[in-house]
């Protein structure tokens, strides 16, 4: 059975947990307290160099961390990843404006003020993440005025990428109610079958 270790408030760790439920995966999970420094003990780093979660064990001693390298690998030959190239690369594209362009600003910005509850000191690093945090919300925003979805009208992994940081943005200070088309598409995700969310 694959074994996910995980910090399950985090939106990378999220991503993995929705799209192995909705492909009906079986799956253990293994709590990793990031705020304890518990992903970067000896015995962890020994799974992953990096020290980060999400990580994926699938099979005894053969790891898979960064949580887009594993929705891409457990999405291969399934309804989550077009077989068209040119879709393809769409998607990849996606998730890289996630890693880039995205998480920096509106997932660092949950961090410090939901989960650290440290508002007041990062107040003036989330003043500034705030310009770039609602740029790229504007840019999702344009594509999905035109789309149900992010490619190929179509629900992939590129809107499990987008959509776990991006529904929960509220808790890093961002108001998307600026944005109609995003909250609908927010809907849209959650109801997709074998939905799970954040907090499950």
């Amino acid at each position: 059975m694959l074994r996910l270790y995980e910090y399950p408030p985090s939106g990378n760790c999220y991503k993995i947990r929705l799209l192995l439920t909705q492909l009906g995966i079986p799956f253990e999970r293994i709590y990793v307290d990031i705020v304890q420094r518990e992903s970067r003990t000896p015995e962890f780093l020994s799974k992953n160099p990096n020290g980060r979660v999400p990580l994926l064990e699938l099979e005894p001693g053969k790891f898979l961390p960064e949580s887009n390298a594993v929705l891409y690998y457990l999405s291969q030959e399934t309804p989550f990843f077009p077989t068209d190239q040119f879709e393809q690369a769409q998607v990849m594209q996606w998730m890289f404006f996630e890693q880039y362009s995205h998480e920096p600003y509106i997932a660092t910005s949950r961090y410090w003020i939901s989960i650290l509850g440290k508002a007041e000191e990062y107040k003036q690093v989330l003043e500034q993440k705030q310009p770039l945090g609602y740029a790229a919300l504007g840019v999702m925003e344009e594509q999905l005025k035109n789309s149900p979805f992010f490619v190929g009208n179509c629900y992939t992994i590129a809107d499990i990428c987008l959509f776990a940081y991006t529904h929960v943005a509220d808790e890093g200070g961002f108001d998307l109610t600026r944005f109609p088309a995003i909250l609908a598409w927010i809907n849209r995700v959650k109801e997709q079958p074998n939905y799970l969310s954040i907090t499950e």
